[in-house]
């Protein structure tokens, strides 16, 4: 199995943890809601993105898709970071997400690298 390949199957599980926090999001305040949607948009769209990359038509936008995959990762990691330190949510539940969301960043990053130096992993 490619790294692409696994990325799409890891960032699409990513993303049925989000869409159950957000669930759990919107049952709580405004605040929370709000925040929820933000997450919502940034950590679907990883997988989204990443999918999207391996219908590429040509190695620039395999790494262009991968490239706002990864931005997304960033923003995922950023929002669930403030729930966190806002302590809207207990931290206990977001350390083991914030992880993963973390893994996804750094994977992204290794295969956009490897796509634009041209290795064996790039399209």
């Amino acid at each position: 199995m490619s790294a692409e390949l696994k990325i799409t199957d890891r960032s699409f599980q990513f993303a049925v943890r989000i869409v159950k926090l957000c669930q759990f999001l919107e049952k709580q305040d405004r605040v929370s809601r709000t925040l929820a949607h933000q997450l919502l948009r940034s950590g679907t769209s990883i997988g989204a993105n990443a999918e999207e990359a391996q219908a590429g038509q040509s190695k620039p936008d395999f790494i262009a898709k991968m490239s706002i995959s990864r931005k997304e990762a960033r923003e995922t990691l950023y929002w669930l970071r403030l729930l966190k330190e806002a302590e809207l949510i207990s931290e206990t539940k977001l350390d083991e997400i914030i992880q993963e969301a973390d893994e996804l960043v750094r994977i992204l990053t290794a295969i956009v690298k490897t796509a634009q130096t041209g290795g064996k992993d790039g399209k």
